[in-house]
């Protein structure tokens, strides 16, 4: 049974630099919206993503979103 929680509900909007990132889908890590292995031993993983260049990214911050990892505004819905 899936037990993600909301750490808010808004997006965790940050400007990145190209690379790969890994989001946080099961909302428990003290990292966030980063992933740093806290969903060990449970069903989450974190979902990566490449970002090819400098940009700001809207990060899911209530992990409702239909297109994980990015923010959706499903949050307006919570």
């Amino acid at each position: 049974m899936s037990d993600e929680r909301c750490t808010q509900k808004k997006p965790y909007v940050v400007d990145v630099e190209a690379g790969k990132y890994a989001w946080c889908s099961c909302g428990k890590s003290a990292t966030q919206p980063y992933c740093d292995g806290s969903h060990k031993g449970s069903e989450f993983s974190p979902v990566v993503v490449r970002i090819d260049g400098k940009k700001t990214v809207a990060w899911c911050g209530c992990r409702a979103t239909k297109n994980p990892p990015f923010c959706d505004g499903s949050h307006a819905r919570l």
